[in-house]
């Protein structure tokens, strides 16, 4: 499966597709997952925004039992506008489990540099049975006004480009209102199916268009409405400690090894 927009640049694909090639190659596993991540993929980016591709690996069965065993990421260089790096499956179920919802953001990407729909149906079936609702929303509250305390430049200023990282995790708190499962990774999609002041919207999309054509949006005072919306979603969340599951651990063990078995490199 390949799914890559007409506004990416054909080098930097190329580039991409070369250094996946070279992981399988070099490492000796499988990727049947590679994604672009960050603001290309989350519906708000630059013209010189990064290009961030994330990718899964699954190791041969032996590694897994290894007494050294590997590193479960696997990290390429930093060059230019590229950023390629990838979690082992294991690593990615673990942080599933404990609430972490990144992994359920690269298998909702809408722009995928090479993958199998098995591998991403099948993770993600697991990830839906995995994930407990109430540190999903702990994950994107503490994200969300981590964003929007770094977004801050000054008593009266935001760092604009910023808001964007906090807008996203607020209008998934109010998705997570009246859906079940892993949100999707766009803005658009997750605008379109939450609910969101028409004012927020008018706003949040007029800081998108600059965004799209500058390369630095600068400080300015955040709009308004926005300003009040986000405010308000992050504080009336409660920041609860959530209690690990034993049963949501073993179900994890049963899908990895399941997902080990089909997806591991012979």
């Amino acid at each position: 499966m390949r799914a890559i927009p007409p506004s990416f640049d054909p080098a930097a694909v190329a580039a991409i597709d070369a250094r996946l090639a070279g992981v399988a190659a070099d490492h000796g596993v499988r990727v049947p997952w590679a994604i672009e991540s960050g603001s290309r993929a989350w519906g708000f980016a630059s013209p010189d925004s990064d290009y961030d591709c994330r990718f899964f690996f699954v190791r041969p069965v032996a590694a897994y039992s290894a007494l050294w065993p590997a590193r479960d990421v696997i990290e390429t260089p930093l060059e230019g506008l590229l950023d390629v790096n990838g979690w082992d499956l294991g690593k990615a179920i673990r942080l599933a489990t404990a609430g972490n919802a990144t992994v359920g953001e690269w298998l909702r990407s809408p722009w995928v540099y090479d993958g199998d729909p098995a591998f991403r149906d099948e993770l993600l079936a697991l990830v839906d049975r995995v994930v407990d609702p109430a540190r999903l929303r702990r994950h994107y509250l503490h994200v969300g006004r981590a964003q929007w305390h770094r977004a801050a430049d000054g008593p009266a200023t935001v760092v604009l480009k910023r808001v964007f990282y906090a807008v996203r995790p607020a209008v998934t708190l109010r998705w997570l209102d009246d859906h079940a499962g892993v949100p999707p990774m766009s803005l658009d999609e997750l605008l379109d199916q939450a609910d969101v002041p028409s004012d927020v919207r008018e706003e949040v999309g007029e800081l998108r268009e600059r965004k799209a054509r500058t390369r630095e949006l600068g400080s300015a005072p955040v709009p308004p409405a926005v300003a009040r919306w986000v405010d308000g979603i992050f504080a009336a969340e409660p920041d609860l400690s959530v209690p690990r599951s034993p049963r949501l651990r073993a179900e994890a063990e049963a899908g990895f090894q399941a997902l080990l078995a089909r997806w591991a490199p012979g």
